[in-house]
Formats: structure tokens, C-alpha cells, sequence
């Protein structure tokens, strides 16, 4: 008789977690793995994803890489094959820090392609295989910034707000074929990418905007992931999990 941590294990099941060679596509691939799953680790170069592969392997997990441009759904298409995934957690995220007025439609429409509607098209090749098997969990990684705007962003906020809204319109269509779908929503966190952004007054202030006045660690993204890829989330479908310090909840700026 299995007992209810064994419900937050993994084993048998294959996660493909996109952009997942560094920051916080890293943390939760290497949090899946630890719980049992084979984990496929994704990004644009094999070569730069096999170190992490081999950081996996060593530790004693099941690990491989799959290595395709998010733009380009024939790589995708050719990468991922007949390949099982039973878990997907779409992280891949590009961002255009310019002001509304600065960003050209087809830079606007590049950008909700990369982040949004690729994700689409990753779902629509690894949904069936879920459906057939009757398990699958979908994560697609939103922002706050999807809820809370910001100016300079424009691009990104629509992005993410239409991955949030994807969640839900999908796990309307999934929940009856045995695959759950939702979206994980992060914060403030210190990530490679926004070391720059946390040195700046405006990093100081978001800082401080946190109710537990400090930037997050990239590792404290991995136990929201793995709550909503295990089987202890089995009846939470359609939901927005906010991983971000209380920000979101809190009205004073």
C-alpha cells in the first residue's frame, strides 16, 4: 500500500522541461528527477545541455537532452519523435524589455509565437500520447507579470497572459481524457538572467515590494512544479499556482 509521500514520486514517468539548461527550467527538471522521473532537459544546443545531462546522471538520475529552436515546429516535430512525455512543462520564455511604442507588430507577433503559441504546439504533440496512456500533466510557466503589469513589457505581459488563459481553456478540454492542465506562476527570482535587473534601484524596489523582502532562489520554484506534475495533484485542473513571496497578494507598492 503506497503511503501519501509516495504520491509526490515520479518513478516511471518522463518529464520534457523546455528551457531547462539553466535558471528555473533547471530547478524544476533536477526536482522531477529527484523524484524518480526521466527527465528530458531541453534547449536550442545539445552540447550546452549535456554538462547538465551529465550533472543528472551522476547523481544517479534518469536524464536526457532534446535540442530545438521553439520556433521552428519542424526541429520540434523531429526532436521530440514518437518520444513518451507523461509530464510538460513548457518554461521557455523570451522577453523584449522595450517600451509599447519601440516594438514593431512583427516583433510583437515573434515574441507571442516564441512564448505562446509554441507552447501550443508542444502541447498538440504530446497531449495524445497522454490521452492514450490516460496520465498526463501539463505545466505551462506563466508570470506574475502576466496579472501585474509593468511598463516596458507589453510583448511578454500578452504572452504570459495568454499562457494562463491557454491553462485554463485546456484543462477544460483535458480533465475528462486524464491529462491535467495548469500554470505556475513565479515572482522575483534570482535567476542568471535577471542578476543585472536585481542591481538596479528598480530590483532593489521590487525587492522591497515583496513582503518577505527578498528576492527568491531559483531552487524554490522546484516543489510548486512537482506538486502539480505528481499524482497528489490529480484534481487540481485549470489553476494558476502563484510561486512569488506574497507580492501578488499584497495592494501596497
Amino acid at each position: 500500500m503506497s503511503t501519501f509521500p509516495d504520491q509526490f514520486r515520479l518513478a516511471g514517468r518522463t518529464a520534457l522541461v523546455t528551457g531547462s539548461g539553466r535558471g528555473l527550467g533547471w530547478e524544476m527538471a533536477r526536482g522531477l528527477a529527484e523524484a524518480g522521473a526521466r527527465v528530458l532537459l531541453h534547449g536550442r544546443s545539445r552540447e550546452r545541455l549535456e554538462p547538465r545531462v551529465g550533472e543528472l546522471r551522476q547523481a544517479g538520475h534518469a536524464a536526457d537532452a532534446v535540442a530545438f529552436d521553439m520556433a521552428d515546429r519542424a526541429a520540434m516535430r523531429q526532436a521530440l519523435g514518437g518520444q513518451p512525455v507523461d509530464v510538460l512543462i513548457h518554461n521557455v520564455g523570451e522577453r523584449d524589455r522595450r517600451p509599447f511604442d519601440e516594438i514593431e507588430p512583427e516583433d510583437f507577433v515573434r515574441l507571442i509565437d516564441v512564448d505562446l503559441a509554441a507552447g501550443h504546439a508542444l502541447v498538440k504533440l504530446v497531449v495524445p500520447g497522454m490521452i492514450g496512456r490516460g496520465w498526463g500533466r501539463v505545466i505551462l510557466v506563466t508570470s506574475i507579470a502576466g496579472e501585474l503589469a509593468v511598463p516596458g513589457a507589453s510583448s511578454y505581459i500578452a504572452a504570459k497572459g495568454g499562457l494562463a488563459a491557454l491553462a485554463r481553456a485546456l484543462a477544460a478540454e483535458l480533465g475528462a481524457r486524464g491529462v491535467t492542465v495548469n500554470a505556475l506562476s513565479p515572482g522575483f527570482f534570482a535567476t542568471e538572467t535577471n542578476a543585472q535587473l536585481m542591481a538596479s534601484p528598480m530590483g532593489e524596489r521590487q525587492r522591497e515590494r515583496c513582503p518577505v523582502k527578498r528576492w527568491a532562489r531559483p531552487e524554490e520554484i522546484a516543489g510548486a512544479a512537482l506538486f502539480l506534475a505528481s499524482p497528489a495533484a490529480s484534481y487540481v485542473n485549470g489553476h494558476t499556482l502563484v510561486v512569488d513571496g506574497g507580492v501578488s497578494a499584497t495592494y501596497l507598492a
